[in-house]
């Protein structure tokens, strides 16, 4: 019996080192002052015992909650025995907070009345925090997105209110309806639709975007998740959907394809008429560079040739004036040969008396030759023989009286030519010199002309260079037009 009663005290001493060594335990009297902690329970909230001890349980505990009736309550329960168990939040040394699951457990004298309370306590602060971030993050899911769970089989078992809001149902209208509600006959029919609830009844994670049907043959398009939930056994029991309606986003992609296919099918058109203009303008402005130079060059020799009449021109005009000043000269000339032939007719019989003034009138004849410079070279040629004839005046004078006649009707003549002479000489001068002032005109014209051609010729060239440039640009565009159009199909996708 002895040996019995030992056995089970040893038993009960090992149960309670072990409880010692794996739990925070900590004692208090039935007014809650505390007796005694181990060093599990001081490692916990960071004190020594010496600071704790005697010290009421509601060093423990936030101000607020120390005041409560829910407080006092936890204690006057404690006191007339009653067990107390679940996760608190308490406070350690320096007001740091610590989570416990822990278990107060009144300890009863033998008459059954409670004399004092044992608390066994496991800190569980990482684990609440876990669980916090945990809520959290599935709670802000829930605030952004549609969430909608399914049994393995496909039937709905719950739905939040961004799914309901989504697809216009309420959620007794959905609760144990299959997936298929949500999708059209057809889709629901199909292996496709077969093989999807087949990976995810074997746990397998599918993602995507999905065409659904809502309320009254809606159609609505989401961004989903579906997300087989494993047991602890690593099976899964259920399927978790989360998904975001992007209705609006595909239709505005549609729109942005249609617009696209339809822009760029026009700027297409634009860029190969372009093509085609700049071809023909190319070709247009080569032929013309071709015209133009043709003409430069013609331009050039009319230039170049009406420069030489010019000269020509000039030549015959000096010319006509040189012949016209002779002439003139040599009417002169005979007019006053007439003059002396006439006079000689009247004084025949004075001959002997006249040949003894001829030297004076070789000496007027000398003078008059010089005065009519080159045109009077032949007038002074006679003077010289009038000066010889004076010495043989005497001899000839028979033969005068006959040639005086003979002068005086050729001298008319003389006159008469060149009087018709002169007038023909002056009209031909004043038509050279209008002919002159007329190439004059003409040179500085056709000089004009062809710097003026030699400039379109050089412009023609520029144009056709920068028609050649712009067609290189626009197949330059093309291109990057095709590249953006390609990066504008993938972006509408």
């Amino acid at each position: 019996m002895f040996g019995k009663r030992s056995s089970l005290a040893d038993e009960a001493i090992a149960k309670l080192a072990a409880l010692d060594r794996a739990q925070a335990i900590i004692e208090f009297n039935l007014d809650g002052s505390v007796l005694t902690a181990n060093e599990n329970f001081l490692a916990v909230v960071g004190y020594s015992l010496a600071e704790i001890q005697g010290k009421h349980h509601s060093l423990f505990v936030e101000p607020t909650y120390k005041e409560s009736a829910e407080y006092r309550d936890f204690w006057a329960e404690l006191r007339q025995g009653e067990y107390r168990a679940g996760r608190y939040k308490r406070l350690a040394k320096g007001g740091r907070e610590v989570w416990i699951r822990a278990s107060y457990n009144p300890i009863l004298d033998r008459s059954g009345k409670p004399y004092k309370v044992v608390k066994f306590a496991s800190d569980i602060t990482r684990l609440i925090a876990e669980e916090t971030e945990r809520q959290g993050q599935i709670a802000a899911i829930h605030k952004s997105q549609a969430v909608i769970a399914f049994s393995l089989d496909g039937v709905v078992l719950e739905a939040n209110e961004n799914f309901l809001e989504a697809m216009g149902y309420t959620l007794p209208e959905i609760v144990g309806q299959p997936h298929r509600t949500f999708v059209d006959a057809d889709h629901a029919r199909s292996p496709e639709y077969h093989d999807f609830w087949s990976k995810l009844r074997q746990g397998a994670y599918v993602a995507g975007q999905f065409r659904r049907i809502a309320k009254g043959g809606r159609e609505v398009w989401i961004e989903a998740s579906y997300n087989p939930i494993l047991d602890a056994s690593g099976r899964p029991y259920k399927v978790v959907k989360l998904a975001t309606d992007i209705t609006a986003q595909v239709k505005l992609l549609a729109d942005l394809k249609r617009l696209i296919e339809q822009n760029f099918s026009e700027i297409d058109s634009a860029i190969l008429r372009s093509n085609q203009e700049a071809s023909e303008a190319t070709q247009a402005a080569g032929s013309t560079a071709d015209n133009v130079q043709t003409m430069a060059a013609a331009s050039e020799e009319l230039a170049a040739s009406v420069a030489e009449i010019s000269q020509s021109m000039v030549k015959s005009r000096d010319a006509t004036d040189n012949a016209h000043g002779q002439v003139i000269g040599a009417a002169e000339f005979t007019q006053k040969l007439a003059q002396a032939t006439t006079a000689m007719s009247g004084i025949v019989g004075l001959i002997q008396s006249i040949a003894g003034q001829i030297n004076l009138l070789a000496l007027n004849a000398t003078i008059e030759s010089a005065r009519a410079g080159e045109a009077g070279r032949g007038f002074a040629v006679v003077a010289q023989e009038v000066k010889s004839l004076a010495g043989q005046a005497a001899r000839a004078t028979e033969q005068i009286v006959g040639e005086i006649d003979n002068v005086q009707a050729v001298s008319q003549q003389v006159v008469g030519a060149l009087a018709t002479i002169q007038g023909s000489v002056e009209r031909m001068r004043d038509h050279v010199i209008s002919a002159a002032a007329a190439v004059e005109e003409q040179s500085v014209v056709t000089r004009d002309m062809s710097g003026n051609m030699q400039d379109a010729a050089s412009a023609v060239a520029a144009i056709a260079q920068n028609i050649l440039a712009i067609s290189g640009s626009v197949g330059s565009v093309s291109q990057a037009v095709a590249t953006t159009k390609e990066a504008a199909r993938v972006l509408a996708r």
